[in-house]
C-alpha cells in the first residue's frame, strides 16, 4: 500500500509541555493506514500511534489515542480489510489521555481484553486519575475502564500465534510499558519494538531528584538503560515524530530507500537522546536549587 505524505512534524514536539501537547492538530489528523511489516500495522492518527499485530485467530492492538478518535482508528482498522471484533487484546503504553483515551470506546466496540503494566492498570481503571503520575492535575482525565488485567515486567501476553512481551520502563509514568514482538516476511522475521516515551515531564512540583521520590531518576536511567539494550530492528514509538517514524514511511513507500524502518540501533539512539535532554534536566535542576 502506497502512502502520500504532505507534511511530517519534527521531533521537537515531544519537549512541549502536556497543556500545549493538547493543542497539536496532528493528533486528531487523519492518517491513511499502511503495513509497517509484516503483520504488524499502523492504524493511528497522524501523531499519535497506535499498532494492530493481525493472527487468523484474532489481533492485539496497541493504544488507542484521544477519546475522540475511536470511530478514525475503528475506520484505520477496517479500512485494512480487518475487524473490530477480531481485536481479542488491547494493550497500553502508558495512561494518559493521548494514549488511553480510546480504549474503553474500543474495548467495548470489539469486546477485547484490556491489559497493560500494574501501575498502568490501575491508572486506566481510574480513567488517567493518577496521583502518581508526574503530570497529575494537568492531564485530561477520560473514560475509566472497568477491568484491565496485568502483565508482569517481562511476561507475554498471547494472541493466537502472536506474543508479545512487556518490558516496565517507568518515567514517564509510573506505569509506562514497551512492548516488543517478532514479525515475518516470507522467511525473514524481525525484532518489532513499541517503546514507550521516554521524556521526563512533570507538573510545576515535580523534581526529578526528590526526597519524597528517591526512585525518580534511578528508575529513569534503568529504564534508558532497558530501552537501549531491546533487540531493536524496527521502533516504534507513541508520538511518530519522535523518530521520524513517518518520515521513513514515505522514503519507503516512495522507493527511495530499501527499507529506512530497518535499524538494529534505532532503540538505542532513541535512549541517548532522552538520557541526554535527562542529564540536561537535571543539571537544571541542581542549578534551581545552589
Amino acid at each position: 500500500m502506497k502512502l502520500r505524505l504532505f507534511a511530517v512534524l519534527g521531533a521537537a514536539s515531544m519537549l512541549l509541555a502536556p497543556l500545549a501537547q493538547a493543542e497539536d492538530a496532528s493528533w486528531t489528523q487523519a492518517q491513511q493506514p499502511f503495513r509497517i511489516y509484516g503483520n504488524t500495522w499502523y492504524v493511528g492518527t497522524h501523531g499519535l500511534s497506535a499498532i494492530l499485530i493481525t493472527s487468523p485467530q484474532g489481533h492485539v492492538l496497541i493504544d488507542g489515542t484521544l477519546p475522540g478518535n475511536a470511530k478514525l482508528i475503528e475506520a484505520n482498522i477496517e479500512a485494512l480489510g480487518f475487524h473490530m471484533k477480531d481485536i481479542k487484546l488491547i494493550l497500553n503504553s502508558h495512561a494518559h489521555s493521548d494514549h488511553a483515551g480510546a480504549i474503553a470506546t474500543l474495548a467495548e466496540a470489539s469486546g477485547a481484553q484490556v491489559s497493560a503494566s500494574q501501575a498502568g492498570a490501575k491508572a486506566l481503571m481510574a480513567g488517567g486519575d493518577d496521583p502518581e503520575d508526574p503530570q497529575y492535575g494537568e492531564t485530561a482525565h477520560y473514560p475509566p475502564i472497568a477491568r484491565v488485567g496485568v502483565v508482569a515486567d517481562g511476561g507475554s501476553a498471547r494472541v493466537g500465534n502472536i506474543e508479545v512481551q512487556a518490558h516496565y520502563t517507568p518515567g514517564h509514568t509510573p506505569g509506562s510499558t514497551s512492548w516488543t514482538w517478532r514479525s515475518c516476511e516470507e522467511n525473514r522475521c524481525l525484532n518489532m519494538v513499541y517503546a514507550d516515551s521516554v521524556t521526563a515531564l512533570g507538573n510545576k512540583d515535580y523534581r526529578l531528584r526528590d526526597l519524597k521520590h528517591p526512585n525518580r531518576e534511578p528508575e529513569f536511567r534503568h529504564t534508558f538503560d532497558i530501552v537501549a539494550g531491546l533487540q531493536c530492528d524496527i521502533l516504534m514509538t507513541p508520538h511518530p515524530d519522535a523518530s521520524d517514524f513517518l518520515e521513513k514511511v514515505a522514503l519507503r513507500d516512495q522507493g527511495k530507500l530499501p527499507n529506512p524502518l530497518v535499524d538494529t540501533k534505532a532503540c538505542k539512539t532513541y535512549a541517548d537522546a532522552a538520557r541526554v535532554r535527562f542529564d540536561s534536566k537535571v543539571q537544571e535542576e541542581l542549578k534551581r536549587t545552589h
